[in-house]
């Protein structure tokens, strides 16, 4: 791990992982209670819900999107699609400015200009929920990045290599932090180990992911 720009006062650095990922140290926490504001709009919209994966289980994280195409899974496999199920189809929840801004600033800061997401996929984790290994490749475009918001309790984000048997190496996320892969890691597998038990400050006994994407 090797530290682009390192500021010992706290404000936001940034740790560059590999060629084509780089954590945005507290890159969140200006502007933190306009972010929180919207969030909370947009779960009142959509409230999240547990989906199934394709071969039928629960999975361990609870969903909701925002933006033009949001992500599902079901039986039918992993997707995205302009309308909500659990609200009679009804469009996604726009995407709150202040989250598209956040966004296309963190891509540019870790060289990805012109980022442009179409959607905005919110994970929430309570103590014991995971993610387990996989790529992102539901959507169309892969010269596009992911980039990641983690508000609440702490994670250990793994980042492996392009087979699922390859070593994923651990890096903690913090509130506040953001994660940006792209290039030749976009496909990277990834995931996350269970949540520790644990009360966050402003969020509470949970994690929030937000993943923004150009999906369509």
């Amino acid at each position: 791990m090797q530290a682009d720009l390192f500021e010992p006062s706290g404000a936001p650095w940034h740790e560059r992982l590999s060629a084509g990922a780089v954590l945005l140290h507290g890159f969140a926490l200006e502007g933190e209670e306009a972010l929180l504001a919207a969030l909370r709009t947009v779960i009142a919209a959509a409230p999240f819900r547990k989906m199934l994966t394709p071969g039928g289980r629960p999975m361990s994280v609870a969903t909701t999107s925002c933006g033009p195409l949001g992500w599902l899974s079901d039986r039918q496999g992993y997707r995205y699609q302009a309308g909500d199920p659990l609200r009679g189809q009804a469009p996604w929840p726009p995407m709150p400015p202040v989250l598209a801004d956040l966004a296309q600033r963190a891509a540019a800061a870790a060289g990805y200009p012109g980022f442009s997401p179409d959607s905005c996929l919110i994970n929430r984790y309570v103590p014991g929920a995971k993610m387990s290994l996989h790529q992102d490749k539901d959507e169309q475009d892969f010269s596009q990045p992911i980039v990641s918001l983690s508000l609440g309790l702490p994670a250990i984000f793994q980042f492996g290599g392009l087979a699922r048997s390859d070593p994923a190496q651990r890096y903690p996320l913090l509130h506040g932090d953001m994660l940006v892969w792209g290039g030749v890691d976009r496909l990277r597998f990834h995931g996350i180990l269970p949540i520790r038990e644990g009360v966050h400050p402003r969020m509470g006994p949970q994690r929030i992911n937000l993943t923004f994407r150009v999906a369509g």
